[in-house]
Parts: C-alpha cells; sequence; structure tokens
C-alpha cells in the first residue's frame, strides 16, 4: 500500500515540468511540496516558502528531495509562474480525494451543490490606475469545502467568458450549479444541462423581460393564496451578533403565462424566490432576489442551493483575512492563479481539522509543530 507522500509523488507526476531538461537542479514535486506545506504553515509568497524551507529542512527532507538544499524564492516564483494551472489544480484534487472521501451523508445521490462566482485579486495590477487586476472565477463544493477549480480573466466584465471555460475544466453531473446574475446566461444554462448537471440562476435587470415576469408573478401570487397557486414555501430565522434575519424561499413550476420567456432557456423547469429581511441596531433592511432553475420545485433544495451560495463569500474572506490575497502582488506569468489555487486548498484542509480554533490559528500552530502540519497535509 502506498504512502499518503507516494500518494502527493504519484498525483504530481501529471504536472509537465516547462523547464529545460538537465539545467534543473531542484526536482519540481520537491518545489510543489514545499510550497503547500509553507502556505499551510503561514508563508504567504515566495519569499516566505523559502524561509518556511530553511528553517525547517531536515522535517522537509523526510517527503521529498532537497538534496541540493531548499530552492530560492526566484526559482519557487518561476516553477509557479510556469506550470500550467490547469494541469496544477488537477493535481491537488486528486490528492484531495486520497485525503478524505466525499461524504453527501445518507442519501448517495443527493445532487452536490457547486457555487460558481468570482473574486478580484486586488494586489496583482501592473498598471498605475490597477485596471488590469486578475479577475479569478472559481467553482466552489460549498457542502464539501473543496474548490474544484478555477480560472482567471483581466476583469469582472470577462466573467461571462471564463464561467465556460471553467465548466469545461469540471465534471458537473450530478451537481447543481449556482451563479448569481451575471452569469445568467442561456448558452452557460445550455453547456451545464449538456453535461448533465442542473442549475440555478439569479436573475435580475440583465434579462429585464424575465426579471420584471418573475416580479409580477409572485407579487401577484402573495395577494393570493400561495398555496393555490402550487407555490411551495418556507421560512427560516436566525439570530447572531446582534443581527436578526428572517428568509422567505418560494419555489413553483414554471407557469404558463411565463412559458413564452423561460422555453428559451435549456432545461428550465422552476422558479423561485428569496426574500431576506434583516434587522441590526433598530435598521431593518429588505433584499427580494428571483431565480430560475432546471430543478423541480423542491423548496427544501431551493433554499439550501441559495443560502449555499454565500458560502463563497466566506472563503472570499478567507483568502484575504487568513491568506493576505488582496495584499499580494504576485504577478508573474501563472503565479497569481497558481497561488491562489493553492490558498483555496489549504483552507480545505484547514477547515477538514476538527481542532476547536480558528483557520489563522492553525496556519500557526502548523509552523510551529511539525507533528501537526504532517496531520493536515496527510490527513493522519
Amino acid at each position: 500500500m502506498l504512502s499518503q507522500i507516494d500518494v502527493f509523488h504519484d498525483c504530481f507526476q501529471s504536472v509537465e515540468d516547462p523547464r529545460v531538461a538537465g539545467r534543473t537542479i531542484h526536482p519540481l514535486n520537491s518545489i510543489l511540496f514545499l510550497t503547500v506545506a509553507g502556505v499551510i504553515a503561514g508563508a504567504d509568497g515566495p519569499e516566505e516558502i523559502e524561509t518556511f524551507g530553511d528553517e525547517k529542512f531536515e522535517w522537509l527532507s523526510r517527503f521529498a528531495d532537497f538534496e541540493a538544499g531548499i530552492p530560492s524564492h526566484d526559482t519557487i516564483g518561476r516553477v509557479l509562474s510556469i506550470i500550467k494551472p490547469a494541469q496544477f489544480q488537477a493535481a491537488l484534487l486528486q490528492w484531495h480525494t486520497h485525503l478524505c472521501k466525499s461524504d453527501h451523508g445518507d442519501n448517495d445521490n443527493a445532487p452536490v451543490h457547486v457555487a460558481i462566482d468570482g473574486k478580484t485579486a486586488r494586489g496583482s495590477y501592473t498598471t498605475t490606475d490597477k485596471s488590469d487586476a486578475l479577475h479569478i472565477v472559481s467553482a466552489w463544493a460549498t457542502e464539501n469545502g473543496v474548490t474544484l477549480g478555477q480560472v482567471d480573466v483581466d476583469s469582472k466584465s470577462n466573467e461571462t467568458t471564463a464561467i465556460p471555460q471553467l465548466l469545461d475544466l469540471m465534471d458537473v453531473e450530478g451537481t447543481i450549479i449556482t451563479i448569481d446574475a451575471l452569469g445568467c446566461q442561456k448558452s452557460i444554462a445550455e453547456k451545464i444541462v449538456n453535461k448533465n448537471g442542473d442549475y440555478t440562476f439569479a436573475v435580475k435587470d440583465n434579462h429585464r423581460k424575465l426579471a420584471a415576469a418573475l416580479e409580477a408573478f409572485f407579487l401577484e401570487a402573495h395577494e393570493e393564496n400561495l398555496s393555490k397557486q402550487k407555490i411551495f414555501s418556507k421560512n427560516t430565522r436566525n439570530e447572531q451578533a446582534g443581527r436578526e434575519e428572517d428568509r422567505f424561499y418560494a419555489t413553483c413550476a414554471i407557469p404558463e403565462s411565463m412559458r413564452d420567456l423561460t422555453d428559451q432557456w435549456p432545461g428550465a423547469k422552476s422558479i423561485g424566490q428569496a426574500i431576506t429581511t434583516s434587522t441590526y441596531r433598530g435598521k431593518e433592511t429588505i433584499e427580494i432576489r428571483y431565480y430560475l432553475s432546471s430543478r423541480p420545485p423542491r423548496v427544501g433544495e431551493f433554499s439550501k442551493s441559495v443560502r449555499n451560495h454565500w458560502s463563497i463569500d466566506s472563503m472570499h474572506w478567507v483568502l484575504d483575512v487568513v491568506f493576505h490575497e488582496d495584499a499580494s502582488r504576485i504577478r508573474t506569468g501563472n503565479a497569481t492563479s497558481n497561488m491562489s489555487f493553492v490558498r483555496r486548498f489549504v483552507t480545505t484542509l484547514l477547515k477538514k481539522d476538527t481542532t476547536k480554533k480558528s483557520l489563522k490559528q492553525k496556519r500557526k500552530k502548523a509552523g510551529w509543530n511539525t507533528d501537526f502540519l504532517e496531520k493536515l497535509l496527510f490527513a493522519a
């Protein structure tokens, strides 16, 4: 039986080494192992990864070839800038499947929820007006806490072109893909359905007629009787840190009156409404959102998908607060994309650990305690 470090090296054999053969002294797998271990232990860039390597040289040498010493930060940065992101992501995800198996509870046939959203790496700009900062679009399996893939583009406006590229990298069969209004496109719906997946899209004014029809339908439904309209609904209430949130969810099969609009959307089966009423320090705010979905009208599933979609925002918060991604000035070749995915992968490993400490505390502990670092790396 292969050890976990053998599995690591096997998974990363698929990452092509673009360096000139015969002119390298540090094996690619060693650099990649050093990078992942260093980021877990608190390193936020190539210079800190090198420092981590110098301090933990003997421990690292147990798992990878460092006969030529720890590579310099220039070498680490150059390697991260030239390896292909798609190959690197695939290797990390393959390794993850060996570390921890997916668990969807008792119902193995339940669809997996995947949220797709974008985040700008604000420190990755090269121009004085910062307009060329990379925008990274990623897919997040919300219940498993795993980033399934990411694609980077030059601006948020190109998110609609990045989402199809991201879907091409993924196996979406058996998933419910949720995307905010910017990604609500017929071509994206068609791609998801053709790959045997499902979608729940937020609908806003980029599809004015559909958005207006949804608003008018639910407004009339509330004035009458929801159950008579065969609308399924539920309410939830949450209180935390002085904030009260009341959420209302409703979904139903697409009514005949809207068929002329929704028939243009591949696989569309249902529509939905989500109303969030928040009260904080006596001030009340109300947000109403509308949805189009290829799923049957099941209000429990619908509410879960809508609510879980926003968990990707917590991932963005973690990247900025715990990993200082917005402050990172890495912007050479593929280095921004590769480091961003390492951070997301490491977040998954940190969250899998059940120790009652914050993610920031876990990173510090991993830097101080190699037994704990080893546990995180190999799910020991």
